[in-house]
């Protein structure tokens, strides 16, 4: 058995080709009743956490994108899936209406689709659900990029990161690390009684930090403003203002260079303690990154990675961390002292 489309579409087919005949299954499946861009769709679980935590003989109502499908004739192995993990479902012509094994005939990978079913574990051990009743939640148009090579092109999987979620797990991963790594960040200071705070975007003069700023007009006021290049002035304000503790992790904007490693639009950690000095802040930052070093990377020794995965060098986070005067630094480096 092959993983392979219910309506099997030539590999030598060009995307036009592939499109129109993927509008042709979206013509039939509104003849038969069905809206392919359906209502809400109620479930019970996801298929990442089914799977995680799965027990036979439970009826489950899960939701996903359809990523290989194994096609018996009368019976059908498929797998369903999002960006936290998938799970294999069962269909069987005799076990479902007319209408849903019509629509299923009428599936391609890439379809996001909804099933009510039971779980049950096959003869090799595979958590499955057997389905009863199947929804059409929504027919792509355009084909999935290669199963096993996903999007090969590096500019187009930098500006169409949609392409290369899907194909790839560890892209995927990434972003869901991020997003957890993110919310510990904000939790680790609300647990020191940091407040978080947002403040301006726009401002009438970019300061904070020496880059060169976007520029733009505001129509109602009849003023230039910029995007902000650093949050720094606005948070020391409210420091004046008599808050003692603040820190904003928010979006930043500098009309400069771009790379893998430089991005225009960025995102950044500031925070500021009243009462506190250099070695308050070089602690707090030290004690944050080992935290989530720990916690999201396995321990402190991590790998540091060139464009093509490859470990260029480990790095020790291992406490304490060195300490050292600016300008003994500059001095070690350049070899005389410009100060």
């Amino acid at each position: 058995m092959s993983d392979q489309p219910a309506s099997q579409e030539s590999p030598q087919s060009t995307e036009a080709e592939l499109i129109a005949v993927r509008r042709e299954k979206l013509a039939k499946l509104r003849e038969l009743g069905i809206d392919p861009y359906g209502s809400k769709f109620d479930t019970t679980t996801t298929p990442g956490k089914l799977k995680a935590d799965f027990a036979d003989d439970q009826p489950v109502t899960i939701a996903g994108r359809l990523l290989a499908i194994r096609d018996m004739g009368k019976s059908v192995f498929a797998t369903i899936g999002d960006v936290e993990g998938r799970i294999q479902i069962y269909l069987n012509k005799k076990g479902v209406s007319e209408t849903d094994w019509a629509a299923y005939k009428l599936l391609d990978m890439g379809d996001w689709i909804g099933v009510e079913g039971e779980t049950f574990t096959t003869g090799k051990g595979e958590p499955s659900v057997k389905v009863n009743q199947l929804t059409v939640l929504s027919k792509s148009l355009r084909p999935m990029p290669d199963k096993w090579h996903g999007v090969a092109d590096r500019e187009t999987k930098y500006r169409k990161r949609h392409l290369d979620l899907m194909s790839n797990d560890e892209s995927a991963q990434v972003f869901i690390i991020r997003s957890k790594m993110i919310a510990e960040i904000r939790s680790f200071l609300h647990e020191r009684d940091y407040l978080e705070v947002e403040t301006p975007m726009l401002q009438s003069v970019a300061g904070g930090a020496a880059a060169r700023p976007f520029e733009t007009y505001h129509n109602a006021l009849g003023m230039d403003l910029t995007l902000r290049i650093a949050p720094e002035l606005f948070l020391k304000r409210l420091l004046v203002g008599g808050f003692t503790k603040v820190f904003e992790l928010n979006r930043n904007f500098r009309n400069e260079g771009i790379s893998r490693r430089h991005n225009p639009e960025f995102t950044m950690l500031e925070a500021y303690c009243a009462y506190g000095d250099f070695e308050t802040m070089a602690d707090m930052v030290e004690e944050m990154t080992c935290h989530l070093a720990e916690k999201f990377c396995g321990g402190l020794e991590i790998e540091h990675k060139d464009e093509d995965g490859n470990v260029t060098r480990t790095i020790n986070l291992q406490r304490p961390w060195k300490r050292a005067n600016y300008h003994d630094l500059i001095k070690e480096v350049a070899g005389d002292d410009f100060f």
